[in-house]
């Protein structure tokens, strides 16, 4: 009976305490921002066969790479390259970005794996040199894909050679320095 009082005393304040967390946990609830799906950071990009004939054809004249997509906060490049004459080239290697190509006509050769002779870093992770020693030759042509994982040596040379270049870089670009804004200058007192 003592038991039965005890409960029915301190039932009002019990009551009263689920009351006041139940209250307090929907109101954060309440408060907390409503997540979203994301907004396009770019707008797509559908291209039929024949316009990207017709975009590499206008590459044809020389040498000469065209951006479909990538820039800043991009964590890929898509890109159309031509090779009008490319009997020499640089071999390079990237720390921190894969290669894929995908070979839209014309033939060349490429050199994969092995070790740059001579390593220059052009820019943070970019490296070139004049040749790699020990890698695999390979000829690629239209319809051919490869892979070229970041941290892999490779040289590219060719005549009349168009692909689809994509880069996938291991963190989102970040936006080109801006130029310092000029200082102005007090009057000078003649």
């Amino acid at each position: 009976m003592k038991q039965t009082v005890l409960i029915l005393k301190y039932m009002p304040a019990v009551a009263c305490l689920i009351f006041l967390l139940a209250t307090a946990s929907f109101g954060q609830a309440e408060m907390a921002p409503q997540r979203v799906p994301s907004s396009p950071m770019r707008p797509f990009v559908v291209m039929s066969a024949q316009s990207l004939s017709d975009f590499e054809r206008k590459l044809r004249p020389e040498n000469k790479a065209e951006d479909l997509i990538g820039g800043e906060g991009m964590q890929t490049r898509v890109a159309i390259q031509h090779d009008k004459s490319r009997p020499t080239a640089a071999a390079e290697l990237h720390d921190a970005s894969d290669d894929v190509y995908y070979v839209l006509e014309g033939t060349a050769t490429l050199i994969l794996g092995g070790r740059l002779d001579a390593p220059k870093e052009i820019e943070p992770g970019e490296w070139r040199s004049p040749g790699i020693n020990g890698g695999q030759t390979f000829q690629i042509s239209k319809g051919d894909l490869i892979v070229v994982p970041r941290g892999t040596p490779h040289q590219r040379t060719g005549k009349g050679f168009s692909m689809i270049l994509i880069k996938i870089y291991a963190v989102p670009l970040s936006a080109p320095a801006k130029p310092a804004a000029p200082k102005e200058q007090a009057p000078t007192k003649p």
